[in-house]
């Protein structure tokens, strides 16, 4: 069972958008480091980012796919091809937090892990559109 906040579109549109636009302004920073050459603190700033990603929208998908998005499909059967898309973009955000944990191992950062911040947050727009336009309209409680 999903908590109360989840079904409503105002809080949970505005736990979407905190994390998103969190999650811009560290790309930015990451950025700025990155083009300013320092290195050393723009490894710190994408572990940070990382950690972010993980802390913050992973774990806030972890518990729509434990709770919320299997209430809505118990009561609204139609609906699971759509739960279905969410939790792959669920799972295509996993997967690429994963590619840049393993570059990051190397302790450098490249353009390639900003063109994968690109894709994590243009992932996230796409998906919470549609949680709240086709998912949580219609549903909620």
């Amino acid at each position: 069972m999903s908590g109360p906040s989840l079904k409503k579109i105002d809080a949970h549109s505005s736990i979407h958008e905190a994390a998103l636009n969190e999650a811009k302004e560290l790309r930015n920073l990451l950025k700025k480091c990155m083009d300013d050459g320092e290195m050393t603190k723009a490894v710190q700033v994408a572990e940070i980012t990382i950690e972010h990603w993980e802390s913050r929208t992973l774990k806030h998908a972890e518990s729509e796919e434990e709770g919320l998005y299997k209430d809505i499909a118990a009561e609204h059967p139609s609906l699971e091809n759509l739960i279905a898309q969410l939790t792959r973009d669920h799972d295509l955000m996993r997967r690429i937090v994963q590619k840049i944990k393993q570059e990051l191992e190397t302790q450098t950062v490249n353009e390639r892990m900003l063109t994968l911040l690109d894709c994590l947050v243009i992932i996230d727009e796409f998906h919470n559109e549609d949680e709240m336009n086709k998912l949580l309209a219609n549903n909620e409680t």
